[in-house]
């Protein structure tokens, strides 16, 4: 049960009021920046809760029990700390979120009313929408290892044992040629073979985008040269020249494992688990029953 402070209690009691939603946000990189629907700033505990975003959110609820209770918070990216490059870089991915219900003539009456985590980010060109997803979420995420035929390690993690810096699984490249806004015509790769990239990490090392990372959908040979395609639209423009580099990919497979890497012996996988066809088989003569025999099909 929440304790409310008495003097906010005070305040409600005399039916009319001057409250204001503030969200407080702690991103991956340690930031703590602060929102609020109030037309004015509103500080305290240390943060200044900004009103420049218009950030609005659904109604609030909350469920019996360890269900999970979620909302929606959606504002205009007009905030010199709240714009559309840092929530593609992910800087908001999964970070920490505090919702307060404040007497903005007085922040020190104020009650905490929700904590949680922000998940899928939605935007636009002007404006964003985040779901807030609350502390019992966690309960529902996946723990520990699942059997699977596909290997659960990321490539070159100590699980995984692969040196991506070996000059056979890392190249540089630059940027010959704009292809259309997620492929680009790259020099430097033209030892490798086709898809040797494809699933891998391109990471800027030159222009706008220096120091941000994407993932590698495809790499193939096209009309333009070698070509590689990112999974989603770079923060910033990219241009010819820009400088990169790029370490191959691994579709988690068995077979894959073994041809591409040699590396079998660490695969984190369960390749040789029967499949549902062996669930949903059953027994049939392998002879027209002259030998007694079975087998599945």
């Amino acid at each position: 049960m929440r304790q409310i402070d008495v003097n906010l209690q005070a305040h409600l009691n005399t039916g009319v009021t001057t409250l204001a939603w503030c969200w407080r946000i702690t991103r991956n990189d340690g930031a703590r920046l602060g929102f609020t629907d109030h037309d004015r700033d509103v500080a305290f505990d240390g943060t200044t809760f900004e009103a420049a975003t218009g950030l609005t959110a659904t109604e609030m609820h909350s469920e019996v029990g360890l269900a999970v209770a979620n909302l929606e918070v959606s504002g205009a990216l007009r905030s010199d700390r709240l714009n559309a490059d840092d929530l593609a870089a992910g800087l908001y991915d999964n970070a920490g979120i505090e919702i307060f219900r404040v007497n903005w003539a007085s922040p020190d009456q104020r009650l905490l009313m929700r904590k949680g985590t922000i998940g899928e980010v939605k935007r636009g060109t002007t404006v964003f929408a985040a779901e807030v997803r609350g502390l019992a979420d966690s309960l529902q995420q996946e723990r520990g290892r699942v059997y699977q035929f596909s290997c659960d390690a990321d490539l070159g993690d100590a699980r995984c044992g692969i040196a991506l810096a070996m000059p056979q699984f890392t190249a540089v490249g630059a940027v010959a040629a704009i292809v259309d806004a997620r492929s680009v015509a790259v020099t430097g790769l033209s030892a490798f073979t086709e898809g040797w990239f494809g699933r891998g990490l391109l990471t800027w090392t030159g222009g706008a985008n220096a120091g941000r990372a994407v993932e590698i959908k495809r790499h193939w040979f096209g009309t333009a040269g070698i070509t590689l395609e990112i999974w989603q639209d770079a923060s910033y423009p990219i241009s010819a020249g820009d400088a990169f580099t790029a370490t191959a990919g691994c579709d988690k497979q068995f077979v894959t494992c073994r041809a591409k890497f040699a590396n079998g012996d660490n695969f984190r996988g369960c390749p040789h688990i029967p499949g549902n066809d062996f669930i949903t088989s059953y027994p049939n003569s392998g002879d027209g029953g002259n030998n007694g025999g079975s087998r599945f099909l």
